[in-house]
């Protein structure tokens, strides 16, 4: 049998494993937007996601982590997590929350500030938010083509709002890099957006 020397492979540790179990016990109350699928789903797809495009054990506890700052305790969590998982892991999941205030603010005005920072964000943050709006944009797109125009009514900026998001996330990740997420989401945005373009 051949062996392939793969100086690249990535070492998964018991840090991913303890990240992975904690990830599901601070969402396991928690389902997708379309209120059967549990969220744990939407975080092992973002961390494949990151895995299988280069990202590394940090970046992958970060994908599994991604929503927890915003969702699960504000700076209380990020404490936590800084504890557990260090500063890198911490600031990676810092550059994709949106807000870690409640109640969070205005859809739009967190749009508009979390679009501002990604412009700016290092390529490590890049890759997991990324990944996070792909796996979102396959979600929507795979619940447009099941239920139809009904889906747009699960989402605060509704349709318009929706559509101007991710097309302003996509100009932003075309300007910052000519990667396999990046040709992916925008491939899935165009069929979005034939969606979008559909009649009321």
């Amino acid at each position: 049998m051949l062996t392939m020397n793969l100086p690249n492979r990535i070492q998964l540790t018991e840090r991913f494993e303890t990240a992975l179990v904690y990830a599901n016990h601070l969402h396991r109350s928690q389902y997708r937007k379309d209120g059967r699928v549990p969220y744990i789903a939407h975080l092992l797809s973002v961390a494949a996601l990151v895995l299988e495009n280069g990202g590394d054990e940090d970046q992958a506890i970060a994908a599994l982590l991604h929503d927890a700052i915003e969702d699960q305790g504000g700076n209380a969590m990020r404490e936590v997590m800084h504890q557990q998982f260090g500063d890198r892991v911490t600031a990676i999941v810092d550059g994709c929350t949106e807000t870690d205030v409640t109640p969070k603010p205005d859809w739009k005005a967190r749009k508009l500030a979390y679009l501002q920072r990604l412009q700016q964000a290092d390529a490590e943050v890049r890759r997991v938010s990324l990944a996070d709006k792909l796996h979102n944009a396959r979600s929507l797109l795979a619940s447009l083509d099941q239920e139809g125009e009904i889906v747009w009514s699960r989402f605060s900026g509704g349709k318009a709002g929706v559509l101007w998001y991710y097309r302003c996330l996509n100009e932003i990740y075309q300007a910052t890099g000519d990667d396999y997420l990046s040709q992916e989401f925008q491939r899935v945005l165009t069929q979005i957006d034939a969606f979008g373009n559909s009649p009321e």
